[in-house]
């Protein structure tokens, strides 16, 4: 017998599968023995009242085996002798597409600017101990896109776009740990994302397909206005029946391109702000109502959204136990971005908080056309640099401080490793940035009861958190509205935002070749 129930559990007994299961038993009138497997569906913390609970729905199996999980687990065929598809990028959108290709029956033949993820690796910890940025290999480029090293939070709202749990079952298979499948907010953790990245790029060749890294698209090959395949490194030609271009919104040189071989592209509205790091123990007591969570409650996080004249304000991909990072892709630009382990153990916890960004915002760079906003973010970051220090040291102000406009006597400890410089941002930020965010700020702070506080920090800036581009594509078949058999998706060409939405899109794409 099968048997769903829905659980309001403590922290302790959501934790205890003794405890948990002797409640089931009670539930069911059923002996512990009868209960061959229990199986976690939905789970998610409920802290609006003093009390904590946790909101659990289970499967439970009496008296008989469950199915093994594994049937959901995808063989992939080898295509090392069917038609080639070209694939930009090695961001999830590009992976996941890389992998549908191959269940459909077709050759994916990957490039990637950047590094492998081990090698990543290596190319970040020069950024952070050092200050040398590679341009092609960071927080941003290299393999697993910029999802690898920010935080690896797996939640969405674009449930209308695909399966999410086929996307979630395919990172098991890969090696995530179950508990993504059930958890409100799922999160694998940017320590244990590499060796799952890897594994989907061995999945990937042992299949008969390839990834080349320090690979960079530098144009595509269009033909009558139909894309036939790309240009590496500006001498290298590759074709391939379609090309599927998931570059993330970071790679500005790919709009470039692109407007240059007039391939149309459209402005899209999107946003910019700063980081805000606070210590995990006050964001624990402000959403916990305790001073101390204890040892069965996660550090907590927060979601934060307001109108402010107009414009939306809001929290954005908040690291719960994180850290801030330097994610600049240039060696004059100032950009940040969160991090979190898989156990989220940092003393601190980030968030971007972003103000929404239009068309009328950037009439200054209205001579850029649809590029604008492009143009816009980099001037942004360039601000953010030179008010920073050398080395990518980046502008700080606590936060009472940063809502009052007063320069910080000095900053608190925080997570950031290059280092920060104490910066009054009204004396260099844009006004209506500014404004945004100090009003947004106070009415955060309406919202949970002790945000703004000067053991806060301001980090400048957080500026790629979507793109300011969108490249066009029909709604029917995906392809570009022009260039035929040119498939733009992902972050990079405005249809997702973030890990699962991104990968999803890449496969809607395959879908429709």
């Amino acid at each position: 017998m099968q048997k769903d129930l829905n659980l309001v559990l403590t922290p302790r007994e959501a934790a205890t599968e003794e405890l948990y299961k002797g409640i089931i038993c009670n539930k069911l009138s059923v002996k512990p023995s009868d209960v061959k497997s229990i199986r976690i569906l939905r789970k998610s913390i409920d802290a609006r009242k003093r009390q904590v609970k946790i909101n659990m729905a289970v499967r439970v199996f009496v008296n008989e085996e469950p199915p093994l999980l594994e049937s959901t687990f995808i063989e992939y065929q080898n295509v090392s002798d069917k038609p080639a598809v070209i694939v930009v990028g090695a961001g999830p959108a590009g992976l996941f597409a890389a992998l549908r290709l191959i269940e459909l029956g077709y050759k994916p033949i990957l490039f990637e600017r950047g590094k492998n993820v081990s090698d990543r690796k290596r190319d970040l910890a020069q950024l952070n101990r050092n200050h040398i940025l590679d341009e092609n290999s960071n927080y941003a480029f290299g393999e697993g896109g910029a999802g690898a090293f920010s935080d690896g939070k797996l939640y969405t709202r674009s449930k209308k776009r695909g399966d999410v749990d086929r996307i979630l079952n395919i990172f098991v298979q890969h090696g995530a740990s179950q508990e993504i499948t059930y958890e409100a907010h799922p999160h694998i953790g940017t320590d244990k994302l590499p060796t799952i990245i890897a594994n989907i790029r061995n999945t990937i060749i042992n299949s008969g397909g390839e990834v080349h890294f320090s690979s960079k698209v530098t144009s595509l090959i269009i033909d009558n206005n139909e894309c036939k395949g790309v240009v590496i490194d500006n001498n290298k030609e590759h074709f391939g029946k379609a090309v599927i271009l998931a570059t993330g919104h970071s790679a500005r040189d790919v709009y470039y391109f692109l407007n240059e071989a007039n391939v149309t592209l459209e402005f899209k509205n999107f946003a910019m702000g700063v980081r805000v790091e606070h210590p995990q123990l006050l964001i624990d007591s402000i959403q916990y109502h305790s001073k101390n969570r204890g040892p069965y409650l996660p550090a907590a996080a927060y979601s934060l959204v307001s109108q402010i004249d107009g414009r939306g304000v809001y929290s954005f991909c908040m690291c719960p136990g994180g850290f801030i990072v330097p994610a600049s892709t240039n060696q004059n630009e100032m950009v940040v971005n969160g991090m979190s382990p898989s156990h989220r153990g940092s003393p601190y916890a980030n968030s971007g908080i972003a103000v929404e960004i239009k068309k009328e915002d950037v009439a200054q760079f209205s001579e850029y056309g649809e590029l604008a906003g492009l143009k816009y973010q980099q001037y942004f970051e360039e601000l953010a640099f030179e008010n920073g220090g050398e080395k990518f040291t980046a502008p700080a102000q606590c936060l009472k401080d940063f809502v009052e406009s007063k320069k910080s006597s000095s900053i608190p400890d925080n997570s950031y490793f290059p280092g920060v410089k104490s910066s009054n941002f009204a004396e260099w930020m844009p006004k209506f940035i500014l404004k945004s965010l100090q009003k947004g700020f106070v009415s955060f702070d309406a919202k949970m009861k002790g945000f703004i506080t000067n053991q806060a920090v301001i980090l400048g800036v957080e500026s790629r958190t979507s793109s300011p581009v969108r490249i066009p594509r029909n709604k029917d078949n995906y392809q570009h509205i022009v260039i035929k058999n040119l498939y733009p998706c992902g972050e990079g060409a405005g249809y997702a935002g973030g890990i699962v939405s991104a990968a999803m899109d890449g496969e809607i794409c395959v879908n429709n070749l």
